[in-house]
């Protein structure tokens, strides 16, 4: 299995800059990343459901434009939770699948 996780530090701005094709170039099984900075409405129709991979996210419910998390894969889970841990700012998603439970969490730089 292949997993891919990665800081984008804003998903559209990857995807202007030809990043998101060499990432879905590479197959991952599982593709991670982390601060997407965008709901999934605000991306391209590639972003928000590339072929061939189930795709979730977390986004802050307040605070657009801010943090967020997604996981595509190609495999469908079993379950998914995108608010364990009472998580407002969508900063952790939780995939169970029948070997392996998955986290996807964004950790920011707390700056101290």
């Amino acid at each position: 299995m292949r997993i891919i996780s990665w800081n984008v530090n804003g998903l559209r701005a990857l995807h202007k800059k030809g990043g998101w094709d060499w990432l879905i170039g590479e197959s991952p099984d599982v593709l991670c990343l982390q601060e997407t900075k965008a709901h999934p409405d605000q991306l391209p129709e590639e972003a928000r459901t590339p072929p061939g991979y189930c795709s979730y996210f977390n986004f802050p419910k307040e605070k657009k434009g801010y943090s967020g998390v997604a996981v595509y894969t190609k495999q469908e889970p079993i379950s998914v939770n995108n608010s364990p841990f009472n998580d407002t700012e969508g900063r952790i998603l939780e995939l169970e699948f029948s070997e392996f439970t998955l986290l996807n969490v964004y950790f920011p730089n707390g700056g101290g």
